[in-house]
């Protein structure tokens, strides 16, 4: 960047609100250029150093991650113990926060067992 290039405060107070948002748009496409550019530097330079040390960049990422620790089973989402009497498609674990509708049934006297499948 030569300093013809560079841009003062005093240039950005001088502009219209046009030539801001004009300049804005040339900044966030810029942005995204240089990011991509570091992305793509970034990869290359992991595969470079997967591949030193024998490996392929994509057979060190599918490789299951060390017990305890990161991403292990996904997570299940649970059996439904509790259904919403007026619309059965509403259902609840029982664990968690409590949906509205068991707040609102619980509210006008009912009990957990009354919700129960």
């Amino acid at each position: 960047m030569t300093k013809e290039d560079k841009i003062t405060m005093a240039d950005l107070t001088a502009m219209s609100v046009a030539e801001l948002k004009s300049l804005e748009g040339k900044v966030a496409k810029a942005i995204e250029t240089v990011t991509a550019q570091e992305r793509q530097k970034a990869l290359a330079a992991l595969q470079a150093k997967a591949k030193e040390l024998g490996y392929s960049l994509d057979e060190l990422i599918a490789q299951e991650t060390p017990r305890g620790r990161g991403k292990g089973k996904p997570r299940t989402k649970g059996v439904a113990k509790y259904a919403n009497p007026a619309n059965p498609s509403q259902t609840w674990t029982g664990k968690g926060r409590r949906p509205g509708w068991v707040l609102e049934a619980l509210q006008a006297g009912k009990s957990l067992d009354d919700l129960a499948i």
